[in-house]
């Protein structure tokens, strides 16, 4: 692990993007910047909505903190442009970007892995709500492939609620799911190398975990501890370091998952690049194994010079 700031040389910090996330990616990515700038890191604000490719050639750059959320920042898109320019980065690679973005190959792994993750299937404008309710049952949650934050999200409690559901995940992505709806309480995992941090529950009296119980509202509660008996907790942070390693994922990132009232965990989805603002959840699960927010980003770093010398 470096010791002095210049080790790290010059870092680009890429936020923004063209994502639905890029509001959102634009306060991880200040946050991030001034804490590296408060530690005398040489960094840089890189906003990636245009001419990204060009921005990172310029600038001379050893390195970079990928805070992009969602399209162009988890999917894969700028980690190959990072790559093809010889730039280190934190987080994972192309493949596990492009492995845990993705919903339904997410799940396809888990369950190929003998682990669990609700009951889903693909749906499509044309699907026969009938027959699909026949299947998974009702209430179903209605999922973009590949948008992060719950957005273009839907909970559905009658047939009547699908297809309207439908036709809004569909305004986010071309492929869309349905899932069965797992009733209980829902913890998340962060990951930061090859260690699970302390469990969080999240509790919100909105229908579920949506983008306005994330980012605006002041209702949701996150509970550190988390409430679970020590073995449960060791299972739960188990469950997610072997999904997190199923779609080979690297550096750090965050599990979310269910637990259902028969104490029964099911895994919901993968995030390659979490939050990082005031609301998020990984600098509290930092915060909760006693690491401040400067040391958590300080630590991405680490973990990213550790990898790019160990691949060497």
């Amino acid at each position: 692990m470096s010791q002095q700031p210049q080790e790290f040389g010059r870092i680009a910090v890429l936020m923004g993007g063209r994502s639905a996330e890029r509001e959102i990616s634009l306060q991880s990515g200040q946050a991030v910047l001034n804490a590296l700038l408060a530690q005398g890191v040489d960094a840089v604000a890189v906003d990636s909505q245009h001419n990204v490719t060009a921005q990172l050639q310029s600038g001379q750059f050893d390195g970079a903190i990928v805070m992009l959320h969602g399209r162009g920042g988890e999917d894969g898109e700028i980690q190959g442009a990072l790559t093809a320019l010889e730039i280190p980065f934190t987080g994972s690679d192309v493949i596990g970007a492009v492995l845990s973005i993705n919903k339904q190959i997410s799940k396809q792994l888990w369950l190929a892995q003998g682990l669990p993750t609700p009951d889903f299937e693909q749906v499509t404008a044309v699907t026969d709500p009938t027959a699909l309710v026949a299947r998974l049952g009702l209430p179903l949650v209605i999922k973009p492939v590949q948008e992060g934050s719950s957005i273009g999200m839907s909970k559905v409690n009658t047939i009547d609620e699908l297809q309207p559901a439908i036709k809004i995940a569909c305004q986010f992505d071309s492929e869309v799911i349905a899932e069965k709806w797992i009733t209980g309480i829902e913890y998340t995992v962060a990951i930061l190398g090859d260690d699970a941090l302390p469990v969080i529950r999240l509790s919100t009296p909105r229908e579920f975990y949506d983008y306005e119980a994330k980012y605006t509202e002041n209702t949701t509660e996150y509970t550190c501890p988390c409430g679970l008996s020590a073995a449960d907790e060791a299972a739960c942070q188990s469950l997610a370091v072997q999904a997190f390693q199923g779609l080979r994922m690297e550096g750090w990132g965050r599990i979310d998952v269910m637990c259902d009232t028969a104490g029964q965990f099911y895994l919901i989805e993968a995030n390659s690049v979490p939050g990082m603002t005031d609301h998020s959840l990984v600098p509290m699960a930092a915060n909760a194994a006693g690491i401040d927010f400067e040391g958590l980003v300080w630590r991405l770093l680490s973990l990213m010079q550790e990898a790019n010398t160990n691949g060497e």
